[in-house]
């Protein structure tokens, strides 16, 4: 059963870049038909779909973030990461990644990691 795990710090300083790690077990974040995606939820608000990245190595990012956000993978360590440039206080929120059969928000039934808490504060 694949599982996955977030990592990264907790507390970002404002204009920093936020780094995260997605560790993915139990399947390949090669195998095909699968978007390894990104989400955050900030306190009080909705998800957010930030972006992917698919089997092949292909990125796709939410057109809101774009400008801020990269998607990478190693495929040795089977683990994709995320980072956000330029980080303000409005980019605290719970990060979450998820394994899902398509781009957007995960379908109900998509894989998710247990998300992590990050704050943006000086």
């Amino acid at each position: 059963q694949v599982q996955l795990q977030e990592s990264g710090p907790g507390l970002v300083k404002p204009s920093q870049t936020l780094s995260l790690t997605c560790t993915v077990s139990g399947g390949s974040i090669t195998t095909n038909f699968y978007y390894w995606s990104w989400i955050r939820q900030p306190p009080g608000k909705g998800q957010e779909w930030m972006g992917a990245i698919g089997s092949s190595g292909s990125t796709y990012y939410s057109p809101s973030l774009k400008s801020r956000t990269s998607i990478s993978r190693d495929t040795s360590r089977n683990h994709f990461t995320l980072q956000l440039s330029s980080v303000t206080p409005e980019d605290t929120a719970v990060y979450y990644c998820a394994r899902a059969q398509s781009l957007g928000p995960p379908e109900p039934d998509a894989t998710w990691g247990q998300g992590t808490q990050v704050t943006v504060s000086s």
